[in-house]
């Protein structure tokens, strides 16, 4: 393959539900713009944990059943991000997942990371200088042209918590296939509201309790398979076993030949309500998500008096809090970062959202 070519995504299942019917399977939503910080559950994610908090009570929960649903979440992300369910593996939280990839880098190793990311793609990267290991700071605009061939891995977020922003993908990954270098993109921000080919990366990671609506404590890695070998599964446990229920006991290790080889042991009631969020999100056409969001987002730019963003995070300078303030006064949820005010649409949202944000704000 040429260095210079990016691949083309691959194609997902056909969408089965419409924005309409999806926004049904939430019962709030208006003024609520803080997906970015945490979703909401829909009526089946609740129903579902209501049932599986009544089978614990009962004595009639199983460990072996939930085993099963772990799987079936493991393929419905797999197929959301266009990858085989080979490549995934699951956990609880990204900086794990990244912590475990920083572990596994050579000494002496060159990481580039972008100036202000989320933590969860930075501190696990510069807690291995002990060993040797440098990381550089570039603006998100310059991650491509700072990507060189003393780069072992480049590190970013394909939508930037503090601001919204969207990295422009296209031009990193050519930039380290040019120069052979790693790629490891955080799509926590992005999987949800517009679509995310994961093949595309040598790895990426994702928690799904934003955009995606499960619970907290059900996250993804995606790795390649070439990628996979140079990886040490550092948090190896029972579930990273061939087989987990063969592999509760030492002292012979016996790891899954794929990515399941980096599982972490599921907190199970968390994706008993993952199971219905990924498989909402599934059935979604996400462009048509993104498109809405995005005039959702431009809409709220325009009556802020600020250039359009395309983003489905707007967020603008609010060093004193006063505008986030104003938001939260009127009943409106929205957030603060980075000394930022900081509001998110998602499917539930429409322009009467958009109406009652400007008007708590005197615009």
């Amino acid at each position: 393959m040429n260095v210079e070519t990016v691949p083309v995504p691959r194609a997902r299942t056909a969408p089965s539900l419409t924005m309409s019917d999806a926004r049904e399977r939430f019962r709030s939503g208006r003024g609520y713009l803080a997906a970015c910080t945490l979703g909401l559950p829909s009526i089946d994610t609740i129903a579902a944990m209501r049932a599986d908090a009544e089978r614990w009570e009962r004595g009639a929960a199983s460990a072996h059943d939930y085993s099963g649903l772990v799987e079936r979440v493991r393929a419905g992300y797999a197929e959301l991000v266009a990858v085989p369910s080979t490549a995934v593996a699951i956990g609880s939280q990204v900086s794990a997942f990244a912590g475990m990839v920083a572990g596994s880098l050579p000494d002496g190793a060159e990481v580039l990371c972008v100036d202000g990311d989320f933590s969860s793609m930075v501190f696990p990267f510069l807690a291995q200088s002990h060993r040797g290991v440098t990381v550089r700071h570039v603006a998100i605009a310059e991650l491509a042209e700072n990507v060189t061939s003393t780069t072992t891995l480049v590190v970013w977020s394909l939508v930037q918590s503090a601001t919204g922003t969207v990295a422009d993908t296209d031009s990193i990954l050519v930039a380290a296939r040019r120069h052979g270098v790693r790629t490891l993109c955080d799509t926590t921000q992005a999987v949800g509201w517009m679509p995310v080919d994961a093949s595309l990366f040598d790895a990426t990671v994702c928690h799904s309790y934003k955009w995606l609506c499960a619970p907290r404590g059900v996250a993804f890695l995606t790795v390649s398979a070439e990628f996979a070998a140079e990886l040490r599964p550092g948090s190896a446990g029972w579930y990273a076993g061939d087989n987990p229920w063969e592999s509760c006991y030492g002292p012979l290790m016996n790891l899954a030949p794929d990515a399941r080889r980096f599982d972490v042991s599921p907190a199970w009631p968390a994706w008993v309500g993952a199971e219905p969020a990924i498989a909402l999100f599934g059935k979604l056409d996400l462009a048509e998500v993104r498109d809405h969001v995005i005039r959702l987002g431009d809409a709220l730019c325009d009556g802020l008096g600020i250039e359009r963003l395309n983003q489905a995070i707007v967020a603008w300078p609010d060093l004193d809090g006063s505008d986030l303030a104003r938001l939260t006064a009127t009943g409106l949820t929205a957030s603060g970062r980075a000394g930022r005010a900081r509001v998110a649409f998602h499917l539930w949202n429409d322009d009467q959202d958009v109406v009652d944000a400007l008007r708590a704000l005197d615009r």
